[in-house]
């Protein structure tokens, strides 16, 4: 998020003394694009390094699915069981080079660290709160929050309760669309949100404990654990533009128009290669001749996946909390047969759902084959199907 932040305590200059009891602090320079993209910097009690590795490099294994037809897709996530903490009950649905979506219904603490060394994450909370404890400070999160995670950020989910997560993972960096910020970075007026929508961390509790702490990061496509003798949280100061967020999908301002109006007025962040969209409650378009749901349209170079989180879907039948839809590229897609006609004179929808929109074709894991509901690419009366 493009706004200055300062916590703790801080040197008047940069890159010059800062002691705590005569005890000279660790400066370390966090930063993107090589010392030119966003950056902070951050006053540790102890070096940030001695990393020890515990165990060897691990692959991330992937088991592809490759259907047979090529088609629209229905995945039914609603009945999964819960399996792992926030990070490691993570499973993907679908991938490509530029972004990954998985799921995560997950009970369990997390009593080790965990960085992204190899790419951002943005962490829908479907179902739950919490904290993510952060070297940045405590981020509190709740039912709805966009978790913003730039990569190399150090953390440890501190759920309360069971969750219910969707991921977006991506190398690229996953920001704020360019066209809603001005030239120093403030969002435009026309922006679905303001900087008072978006929560950086709060407390900064700063450790100072030897023990034993586990640090798994994941880079190179797989995780690497370290064991650690000091707690990664030893940081006294910090100030700069990269840190981790929060922007609750309520707090998205959706536009409404005479006529239908497009995906892209429903955009919430862009990566490479692909967008996120909030389709949030609003007023439907009040021409009297408006048909007030999407019109039929081709992907050709784009791929459609919807998370289904709640309200009633005008242009879709049978999906329901925690649906996932996936229109591929080359195919048009559109409301299945009867709802054009059945949307005609509403005056407001209750939906909420999480689009990504990718340029790339995605891949499939067999989780997403064992999801799939292979009844619905025939919900259009399609031949064949």
């Amino acid at each position: 998020m493009p706004v200055y932040q300062c916590r703790g305590e801080v040197p008047a200059k940069r890159h010059t003394q800062l002691r705590r009891a005569g005890l000279l602090l660790a400066e370390e320079v966090m930063g993107l694009e090589g010392f030119s993209g966003d950056e902070s910097i951050l006053y540790h009690l102890r070096q940030p390094l001695g990393y020890e590795p515990s165990e060897e490099w691990r692959a991330i294994e992937r088991d592809e699915w490759v259907p047979g037809r090529h088609v629209h897709h229905h995945l039914r996530t609603q009945g999964l069981p819960p399996m792992g903490d926030p990070v490691l009950g993570r499973r993907t649905l679908v991938w490509n080079d530029d972004v990954e979506v998985a799921l995560c219904h997950s009970s369990q603490p997390m009593p080790w660290f965990y960085r992204n060394g190899e790419g951002d994450e943005v962490v829908f909370v479907h179902q739950g709160q919490g904290v993510v404890a952060t070297l940045f400070g405590d981020l509190p999160y709740r039912t709805g929050d966009y978790i913003v995670i730039p990569r190399g950020t150090t953390l440890r989910f501190e759920p309360e309760g069971p969750q219910r997560h969707l991921v977006i993972s991506s190398p690229g960096p996953i920001t704020i669309p360019r066209r809603y910020r001005n030239a120093s970075g403030q969002l435009l007026e026309h922006a679905p949100y303001y900087h008072r929508d978006c929560h950086p961390p709060g407390a900064l509790r700063t450790h100072d404990e030897a023990g034993d702490f586990t640090l798994r990061v994941r880079i190179r496509g797989g995780l690497q654990s370290y064991r650690l003798r000091h707690h990664p949280f030893d940081v006294v100061g910090w100030d700069g533009f990269l840190y981790p967020w929060t922007l609750n999908i309520a707090d998205f301002e959706p536009l409404a128009g005479r006529i239908h109006v497009p995906p892209p007025a429903h955009q919430t962040f862009e990566g490479r290669g692909f967008v996120v969209c909030s389709f949030c409650p609003r007023k439907l378009d009040w021409d009297p001749l408006a048909i007030p749901i999407p019109y039929y349209h081709a992907n050709l170079n784009s791929e459609e996946l919807i998370y289904y989180v709640s309200g009633s879907f005008g242009s879709r039948r049978g999906v329901e909390a925690g649906s996932i839809t996936l229109h591929p590229s080359g195919l048009a897609h559109g409301p299945q047969p009867g709802l054009v006609e059945a949307a005609l004179g509403r005056t407001e929808t209750d939906e909420l759902a999480v689009m990504c929109d990718t340029f790339q074709p995605l891949r499939f894991s067999g989780l997403a084959q064992e999801l799939d509901d292979p009844g619905y690419a025939g919900s259009w009366g399609l031949a064949g199907a």
